[in-house]
């Protein structure tokens, strides 16, 4: 089963801590663990709320707010995607993590469950779900260098 591993933090920590070599280099080894077990497919540390934007919907139409996002009580660091055999391998990894104080005072790895196509095939009909399963093999065979 694939998982995506949330990073989430203290949003009224976000950007106070920069990761010091050492804690750097404790990232890279648990990541050099997960890539040699097999287990970690990809993932990447975000950059602050700040930096970023909010593009929210509703049928008053579509508004777009700029960063940062003070009123969130936990903000989103980053991720990996694993593929592990079930939900307790994957706790029994992210156990593992080696995070300290450098990133604020708490942080909290959430592990959600990935959908398959599979999982759709009661609602959705098999020319759609082949269509849709033949783009995000394109997606993620393909790479390009800039997204525009």
């Amino acid at each position: 089963m694939r998982v995506m591993v949330i990073t989430k933090g203290d949003g009224a920590d976000e950007g106070k801590g920069q990761p010091t070599t050492e804690m750097f280099e404790k990232m890279r080894a648990f990541n050099e663990q997960l890539v040699n077990a097999g287990i970690m497919l990809g993932g990447e540390g975000l950059q602050p709320s700040g930096a970023g934007a909010r593009v929210a919907f509703s049928n008053a139409g579509t508004s777009v707010v700029d960063g940062p996002f003070t009123e969130s009580k936990e903000v989103i660091a980053g991720y990996w995607i694993w593929e592990v055999s079930s939900l307790a391998e994957a706790v029994e990894w992210a156990r593992r993590c080696p995070f300290d104080a450098a990133y604020g005072e708490t942080q909290v790895l959430e592990i959600r469950p990935l959908f398959d196509m599979a999982d759709f095939a009661e609602t959705v009909d098999g020319e759609t779900l082949a269509r849709s399963e033949e783009l995000h093999d394109r997606a993620s065979t393909e790479s390009s260098p800039s997204h525009g």
